[in-house]
């Protein structure tokens, strides 16, 4: 409580060293108003989270997994939450954990990167810098954005339709990193914020929180965001966080990111960003142009082994088929140009195979129904050359016969 009141005294006292043409031009009055909100905010959070811990003795708080962002060493507590993720992953469609998720991805790519074409210790090359100090790291297998503290803008070349999804990993500590869509230079009443173990939706006189059932500062974890008009849901890895069908979160062409790290040794990283505009029902989409592509089958690296989380886009496509028994289809899978030809078009003819095997299986579809076809890079939906095209061609094609 006494290192809250401080940092108010702290605040009060930075207020009244702005000048009034700092407070206009600069906004920074507004910013140190929202950063102290904000501290006390997490202050609250942390409370309720020690409180969590303490009622439950067998909850370990682990140190941070991204201090040591070379991935040179990793704590164990961080090794078992990764293990306990990529055992939900490998778990069948609608089985377990992904029985109830629901979260269907975009199915038109409007930014995608994974940071792999910028250099390690630079900005990403595809961000609009902000504040703060940020630059990319080799971790986890992978290339990161690490934070102390922060802010960067994706600008999207176009407002945000009604329906738009976002996924990203986010790793390590800080307190809650806030997200906004309206394009306004500040927060607002507008925003949200995923902290290292809770998401919380803050729209007008709405303040919904949820839990992420899993804790950034351990091991990596997957948000995906899911906007239908006034309706939010947000999922951590399996499980859904936020359900909010009235938020007014606005629409613009960009997306505002605070990374809200605590400190070199302490950052907040984020990996694997993507943007992604909705499209219509598939049936819908099949009767007016006689294909739909989706974006939402997954598979292991490499591998025709379908990923827990295509549950939702699978059981479209197989409730689809059980209402519209005169629907024929041919099921084509397509890849990006990474890798040889004749490779990427065997994997895309085994992985177009296994889906049209999950729909007879699950679904009880009659083979004669059903066709599938590896197009391999052949058929790109979008030029190779930047990573929200080679998104785009990563997909499976529905196709009327």
């Amino acid at each position: 409580m006494r290192t809250v009141k401080a940092f108010i005294v702290c605040c009060v006292l930075a207020l009244a060293a702005v000048s009034p043409a700092e407070a206009q031009f600069g906004g920074l009055g507004k910013k140190i108003k929202q950063k102290a909100q904000q501290r006390i905010e997490q202050k609250e959070n942390d409370a309720a989270e020690k409180a969590v811990d303490a009622a439950d003795p067998t909850t370990k708080k682990a140190g941070a997994a991204a201090s040591d962002a070379s991935g040179e060493a990793a704590s164990a507590d961080a090794a078992g939450g990764a293990e306990a993720s990529a055992a939900a992953e490998k778990l069948a469609p609608g089985k377990g954990a992904w029985a109830n998720y629901d979260f269907v991805p975009g199915d038109r790519v409007l930014y995608a990167d994974d940071f792999m074409a910028d250099r390690v210790g630079n900005f990403p090359k595809g961000l609009e810098f902000q504040s703060g100090n940020m630059e990319i790291v080799e971790w986890n297998g992978g290339r990161w954005l690490r934070a102390e503290e922060g802010e960067f803008v994706i600008n999207l070349g176009e407002t945000l339709p009604e329906r738009f999804t976002m996924e990203f990993d986010l790793a390590g500590n800080g307190n809650a990193m806030w997200i906004t869509f309206h394009g306004g230079e500040t927060y607002g009443e507008h925003y949200l914020e995923v902290g290292t173990w809770f998401a919380r939706l803050r729209s007008g006189k709405i303040d919904a929180q949820g839990s992420l059932g899993a804790k950034t500062e351990e091991a990596p974890v997957k948000i995906r965001i899911q906007v239908d008009g006034g309706y939010l849901k947000l999922y951590a890895n399996e499980k859904r966080a936020i359900n909010v069908p009235n938020a007014k979160m606005g629409r613009s062409n960009q997306i505002r990111v605070n990374m809200n790290g605590w400190s070199a040794e302490l950052p907040r990283m984020i990996a694997n960003i993507r943007v992604a505009a909705g499209g219509k029902e598939l049936y819908d989409a099949l009767s007016a142009n006689g294909r739909v592509a989706t974006q939402g089958i997954y598979f292991d690296t490499g591998s025709d082994r379908i990923r827990g989380e295509s549950t939702p886009t699978l059981k479209e496509i197989g409730t689809m088929l059980q209402e519209h028994p005169e629907l024929k289809l041919t099921i084509e899978g397509h890849t990006d140009n990474v890798g040889g030809a004749a490779a990427n078009k065997s994997l895309s003819e085994k992985r177009a195979a296994a889906v049209r095997a999950f729909l007879v299986s699950a679904y009880g579809i009659e083979e004669s129904r059903l066709s599938s076809k590896g197009m391999g890079d052949t058929k790109p939906a979008a030029p190779n050359t930047t990573p929200a095209g080679r998104q785009q061609n990563r997909r499976v094609e529905l196709v009327k016969m």
